[in-house]
């Protein structure tokens, strides 16, 4: 099994972004797709995507992702992962209804699909996964650890709902005057706690284990300074109890919260920080710098993913070395090799972006939503 390959052996589309149908084999080490910017080079590594998490990774809702004019639309693929199975995706625009197969059957619960393809995707907009708000880096750990830790997924969806009802009673207390309705609210903060512990403890102890190698893939790439990671709550991590620590924090902040109408308090509002020589990247780090971390970032994803599922995930390849010098570019790739690169969907806007180490594969061009076998290989 050390080394398996998740891939993705055809894939057909209707209907999803700007491909009106697309009927597409691929080779079991990848492709290469070109085309200019607005062609759909990015919508076919998003559809590949979707595979996996059975929604955009971009954060579009499903009924964004439907061709103009549209009733809806249809994903389904041959999957190798390293065993073979069938998964289709449907989606009414109408009804705004969604129905999941796999190998045949219906999936009663979309979670229950949920990462049947490993995939990875590395993208110039992964920088925000640095600069931009914490939110950002809250998904990127959901996501990641609902796809390869046991029981995180359940966590997550149980914390929510309480979140989402305990903001809900807040936001009918302060209407109210609050007084009498706060057991309203008291009434979601041990379920809260219980399953907000849970996140907490797998997200640091996640960022525990792959600290150290981060600081090396940074390094590796070309960061010259002290580098570091870690994670950041809102209570105190290290306390004996983090259910009691959380459920003690929830009732301190009771009145606050009704007066604001949200929860101030919990695994929603931690953050995951990047430090360089002792400051924040996201603050103070050049472009490159964070650039630099977020490669590191989703190579210790990539890493995550081969080792829960024992095999390499697929990998989308979304002009991930544009903003990179050659050097650096370079550096990514023998780092990727060593991580294990499964099947590689490379998207560039020309085959002079292709690097040396992609050219033997074959080679796509997508224009309009069609993609056809390149002219010239």
């Amino acid at each position: 099994m050390a080394n398996a390959r998740a891939s993705i052996v055809s894939l057909s589309l209707k209907d999803f972004r700007n491909f009106e149908r697309l009927e597409l084999e691929l080779p079991s080490a990848g492709l290469v797709v070109t085309g200019e910017n607005g062609q759909g080079k990015t919508n076919l590594l998003e559809s590949a995507y979707y595979l996996s998490l059975l929604r955009s990774v971009r954060g579009a809702r499903d009924v964004d992702v439907v061709r103009f004019g549209a009733g809806g639309f249809f994903v389904e693929a041959a999957l190798c992962v390293p065993d073979a199975h069938a998964l289709s995706i449907g989606f009414e625009r109408g009804g705004r209804r969604k129905r999941v197969r796999r190998d045949g059957v219906v999936v009663e619960r979309l979670s229950n699909a949920l990462g049947t393809l490993p995939v990875v995707m590395f993208s110039p907009s992964d920088a925000d996964l640095v600069s931009g708000s914490p939110s950002a880096r809250r998904r990127f750990l959901d996501i990641m650890l609902a796809l390869t830790s046991k029981g995180y997924l359940h966590a997550l969806q149980l914390y929510r709902g309480a979140l989402e009802r305990r903001n809900a009673a807040l936001r009918d207390a302060a209407k109210s005057g609050a007084h009498g309705r706060l057991p309203a609210v008291e009434v979601w903060e041990m379920p809260i706690a219980e399953h907000g512990a849970t996140l907490m403890r797998v997200r640091r102890g996640w960022v525990t284990r792959v600290a150290e190698r981060f600081a090396e893939r940074c390094a590796a790439i070309g960061e010259r300074g002290e580098i570091a990671l870690r994670y950041e709550t809102t209570v105190d991590a290290n306390a004996e109890s983090l259910e009691l620590a959380l459920a003690e924090a929830l009732a301190s902040k009771r009145s606050s919260d009704v007066r604001y109408g949200l929860t101030q308090i919990g695994p929603h509002r931690d953050d995951l920080i990047m430090l360089l020589g002792g400051r924040e990247l996201r603050a103070f780090g050049s472009a490159g710098q964070q650039r630099t971390a977020a490669i590191a970032l989703r190579m210790l994803e990539a890493e995550t993913v081969r080792d829960a599922r024992g095999a390499s995930p697929v990998f989308l390849l979304d002009d991930p070395f544009a903003e990179l010098d050659v050097r650096r570019a370079a550096r990514v790739l023998t780092l990727l090799r060593e991580v294990g690169l499964g099947q590689t969907i490379l998207a560039v806007p020309r085959d002079s972006d292709i690097p040396n180490e992609f050219t033997e594969l074959p080679r796509y061009r997508v224009a309009d939503g069609r993609v056809e076998v390149a002219k010239e290989q």
